[in-house]
């Protein structure tokens, strides 16, 4: 997984679901996949995760580094503010873990956004 590009098109199952999922892609050292793993299943506006749903896998497959992405249902790539405040959590709990978050990925109809490309990570 070398892109945004990449992770997206790994991801474009979700990108049409009427209902938020949250994937994680587990990366060894060298950032080459491990597995990916549906982290949540939310509702029509929610993505429904807690860090430890993302970091016990995580350590179960000895990852160095995760990727999240999951899809807006609304067509809209557009981050929402509980998109930053998880985000920032993840990243907060990654680095306490020595697991970077290494990325993390909104797909929608209308785009995709990436929050490392945007600066956010």
């Amino acid at each position: 997984l070398n892109s945004v590009n990449d992770v997206a098109a790994h991801a474009v199952d979700i990108r049409d679901k009427k209902k938020e999922y949250l994937l994680a892609f587990f990366l060894n050292a060298r950032h080459q996949l491990i597995c990916k793993e549906t982290i949540s299943i939310g509702t029509l506006t929610a993505s429904l995760a807690h860090p430890r749903e993302i970091f016990a896998p995580a350590i179960g497959k000895a990852a160095a580094g995760v990727i999240l992405v999951h899809n807006h249902p609304s067509g809209d790539p557009s981050p929402s503010d509980e998109d930053v405040r998880l985000t920032k959590r993840i990243a907060q709990a990654g680095q306490i873990m020595g697991i970077e978050l290494l990325d993390h990925l909104i797909v929608a109809e209308n785009g995709c956004h990436s929050f490392k490309s945007a600066g956010a990570l």
